[in-house]
């Protein structure tokens, strides 16, 4: 049995030269959460198995990527790094990886030039090319309407998973499970999966939308959006099998501390790094 993989994520906002770490709720309503360095020691020493950061304007503002903050938290932080916001060549994947970090993350502009994971993924290696989908439910009165899309059944209908782009400012009316199997076929290593309609919420992972992507997929799928406690980390890998479960809040504001999620998780019996 695998392990399954804790994961703190930092959402950054470069307003200021070190950066700082906020969070939203859906994407939106957006407060200080502390800075990237700080935060990140705090995971490391916790017992953290990886820890992601987003910056979460630079595909908006059509930024650079976050190189020198990777570089100050590497100095003191051994925890494997993923670094999402601004990558939109394989430069880019390969000035991160020389600041610190171990995987990269894209999603935006994998949407717009797909051929990016195909030519990321032969340079840096699959390994270190992660494909974020931030997806919404788009509910529909008739599945067999929807062909070309995949609808899933909830408690609250039928409905299927839309892709957006931009830090969840615009829509593609791409199928979400449809792109993860082709970013997969390209040559991506792990799926980052965010339900944009659970992110912030803290009321429970979105367990149709990560089911249906972790079964359509064979490569590594990370839950994210929604997770409130213990108990919703722990339904998420039951319900889905997915191999990590990343989280903000209840990390950012000590509402569970990263041991106390895995000592909560071991004793229901996952396997747990701790």
């Amino acid at each position: 049995m695998l392990t399954k993989r804790i994961i703190p994520c930092l959402d950054c906002d470069l307003g200021v030269p070190q950066g700082r770490v906020v969070k939203g709720v859906e994407f939106k309503e957006v407060k200080y959460a502390g800075e990237p360095a700080e935060l990140a020691q705090k995971y490391y020493e916790d017992g953290a198995d990886e820890i992601v950061f987003l910056d979460i304007t630079a595909s908006y503002e059509r930024r650079g990527t976050m190189a020198n903050v990777i570089e100050k938290v590497t100095e003191e932080v051994f925890t494997p790094i993923c670094v999402g916001g601004g990558i939109r060549k394989v430069e880019d994947y390969i000035n991160m990886l020389k600041a610190g970090a171990d995987k990269c993350s894209t999603n935006t502009a994998a949407i717009l030039n797909p051929n990016l994971i195909n030519e990321a993924s032969q340079v840096v290696g699959s390994q270190a090319c992660v494909i974020g989908i931030d997806a919404k439910r788009r509910y529909v009165e008739n599945p067999k309407e929807n062909n070309d899309k995949n609808t899933v059944w909830t408690k609250n209908g039928f409905c299927w998973f839309d892709c957006s782009i931009y830090g969840g400012r615009e829509f593609t009316g791409m199928d979400a499970i449809n792109w993860a199997l082709e970013c997969q076929e390209r040559g991506a290593g792990e799926i980052l999966l965010t339900s944009m309609d659970k992110d912030g919420t803290k009321d429970g992972y979105d367990i149709e939308l990560t089911k249906a992507i972790n079964e359509a997929v064979d490569i590594p799928v990370i839950a994210s959006g929604g997770g409130g406690s213990p108990e919703d980390i722990y339904e998420v890998f039951k319900k889905t099998d997915v191999n990590a479960a990343l989280a903000a809040s209840i990390f950012h504001f000590n509402e569970y501390p990263v041991l106390v999620v895995k000592n909560y998780l071991n004793k229901k019996g996952l396997n747990i790094r701790v």
